[in-house]
């Protein structure tokens, strides 16, 4: 569950490395750098993106960001996507929304069946993850970008630590228990916590921070802890120098792991100092906990989760679902008995 939070990473990736791009930096030297990251391709033919969907979201860009729970730096399949977010980016308004899919949820993932979202990334790796969110969500997602645990750590730490409120006892204290494992699986080693309130976090406080979950709101919460953080990041970056932002990027990008090409990044350049995280969204928003051959959390239903998504995430007030989501939605029910 550590690993959560490893998407946290991306999503400032991407935008970092758009925003290097901005302030100047020339082709050839930014393709360099870009040259670091562990390039990907997929087949788009195999991702689930429907034509009717396409069209509807044709003016927004959504990347799927993976925080994997792999210990020995594999981001490929045979790992799970602990950590789901996606950043969809208004084309026009260059407003950005940060969707968490809670790992749990009871989806239809091809050739398997239904099983957890979390699961799609170790059978088939990003392709099967993009194909399970893009059939079950009605989604039109073909970039994506994945970071192992430790990355968050590294991040965190090149950029001065983040500033993050720890509002209670209760959080503080479960947040120091995740501290010593945290450094175990980082090499890095780190004091606890002691005060609640407004203050500092270097890597491994954040990672820690961004693994509670048994505190009110369980992973509900956790997820908004990881959004907290991303942002906090993403602010934080806007304050270094270019040097300080050239010397965060080596050390990150041999760490990113996507199929979004160099040029591709650098096309992002004229407007990445222009996008805006204006809301966090929590995925499914009604679910009810089954216990099949394992614990299970189960939109209720998948077809009104979705509609409700595309309402507040696109703005579709009268969203209708795919023949697709309403197939596997029955799917889900008859195997629930929830609806």
């Amino acid at each position: 569950m550590k690993k959560f939070l490893n998407i946290l990473i991306k999503i400032l990736v991407i935008l970092l490395i758009v925003i290097i791009a901005i302030v100047g930096i020339g082709y050839l030297y930014m393709n360099n750098k870009l040259g670091k990251i562990q390039k990907v391709e997929i087949n788009k033919n195999e991702i689930g993106i429907e034509k009717k969907v396409s069209e509807n979201l044709e003016g927004y860009r959504n990347i799927a960001l993976f925080g994997v729970d792999s210990r020995n730096h594999s981001l490929e399949k045979g790992n799970r996507s602990d950590c789901i977010i996606i950043a969809s980016i208004n084309n026009k308004t260059k407003e950005v929304k940060l969707i968490s899919v809670y790992r749990d949820t009871y989806v239809q993932i091809k050739g398997v069946g239904l099983d957890k979202i979390n699961h799609a990334y170790s059978y088939g790796s990003a392709e099967l993850a993009l194909n399970t969110l893009n059939t079950n969500l009605d989604l039109n997602i073909h970039e994506f970008v994945t970071v192992n645990f430790d990355a968050v750590a590294e991040a965190v730490d090149k950029l001065g630590g983040v500033d993050i409120n720890i509002e209670t006892q209760e959080e503080m204290k479960y947040l120091n228990s995740y501290i010593g494992e945290t450094s175990k699986v980082t090499g890095k080693t780190t004091p606890n916590i002691t005060k609640t309130g407004k203050q500092t976090l270097n890597g491994v406080q954040a990672v820690a921070y961004s693994r509670i979950r048994y505190t009110e709101g369980g992973d509900r919460k956790r997820a908004e802890r990881m959004r907290v953080v991303i942002e906090a990041m993403l602010n934080k970056l806007k304050t270094k120098s270019i040097s300080e932002i050239n010397s965060f990027v080596d050390v990150i990008l041999p760490k990113v792991y996507t199929n979004i090409s160099a040029k591709e990044m650098m096309q992002l350049a004229p407007s990445a100092m222009n996008y805006k995280i204006i809301e966090s969204i929590g995925w499914p928003y009604e679910t009810k906990g089954i216990t099949l051959d394992r614990w299970y959390g189960v939109p209720v239903t998948l077809e009104e989760n979705v509609k409700r998504l595309h309402k507040e995430a696109f703005g579709e007030e009268n969203y209708e679902p795919s023949t697709n989501v309403k197939e596997i939605s029955n799917k889900i029910i008859n195997k629930t008995g929830y609806r």
